[in-house]
């Protein structure tokens, strides 16, 4: 039996799992770890969980050790030469003309690669920026297009209910969300309504479409004809959480239907 723990790295989208190796770790602890490729320094961001090691499909990477004083001091610093690599960056887009938009600027620990995440609305010929920024920094520059929920994700911000993204909080990928989840919740479909700080549907659409779901299944739609024993008329309202809908009589009026 293993024991892991989920850990979120700046140079990743999405936390990964990695062996405790016998560390006694908690959840916001930042730790050292091996990646595919760099050392990082990245922050536990689970409780301990323990898993049947059959279960694995392939060995886990393993935690190197629980970050000292000297490591934060190091990432600290990586972040501030980011920083600057950020601006040098935005200065030499404009140079170049080139129609992108860079988000972030991220070393990885052992300053071995300079990670930059950029937006565009085409592809992007961004080999002479790539030239300039390694002639700068003697260092592996990697250029990353991402979309715009990947750019609501990393900068961050407030949603409509007043919370922080959930994109940013909690999402470690993005699932499909489509206009038909808002129309079986009963939501407007406003754009400002049904659209999150990113242009796209909300992501929280997804959460309880399954609940709707179930409890359509056999509540008519609004402007469905139906037969009642107060005689026949046409569906007003549909109130699918109460599960009941209203009916329009002639010559009786509205009749509520409790399911």
């Amino acid at each position: 039996m293993k024991e892991i723990v989920g850990v979120m790295i700046d140079t990743e989208e999405n936390m990964s799992y990695y062996d405790t190796n016998g560390l006694k770790l908690k959840e916001n602890i930042t730790v050292i770890v091996e990646t595919e490729k760099n050392i990082e320094f990245g922050r536990v961001c689970t409780e301990v969980h323990p898993l049947d090691e059959s279960k694995l499909k392939e060995p886990l990477r393993k935690i190197i050790r629980i970050a000292s004083k000297n490591d934060y001091y190091t990432y600290k610093n990586n972040k501030k030469k980011a920083s600057e690599a950020l601006k040098k960056c935005k200065e030499l887009i404009k140079k170049l003309n080139l129609e992108m938009s860079v988000i972030d600027a991220i070393y990885t620990f052992d300053k071995d690669q300079l990670l930059f995440h950029f937006t565009a609305d085409n592809r992007i010929d961004f080999r002479d920026l790539a030239r300039e920024l390694a002639s700068i920094y003697k260092t592996r520059i990697e250029l990353r297009q991402i979309g715009v929920r990947d750019k609501a994700k990393k900068v961050c911000g407030q949603g409509v209910c007043g919370q922080k993204l959930c994109c940013s909080r909690f999402l470690n990928e993005f699932t499909s969300v489509s206009i038909s989840m808002a129309k079986n919740q009963n939501l407007s479909l406003n754009p400002t309504k049904i659209n999150g700080v990113c242009g796209r549907l909300l992501c929280c659409l997804k959460y309880e479409d399954d609940v709707y779901k179930e409890y359509r299944k056999d509540l008519p739609e609004v402007g469905k004809t139906v037969e009642l024993p107060e005689g026949k008329g046409k569906v007003t309202f549909v109130d699918v959480l109460a599960r009941k809908y209203t009916v329009e009589i002639p010559d009786v009026g509205l009749v509520e239907v409790q399911k």
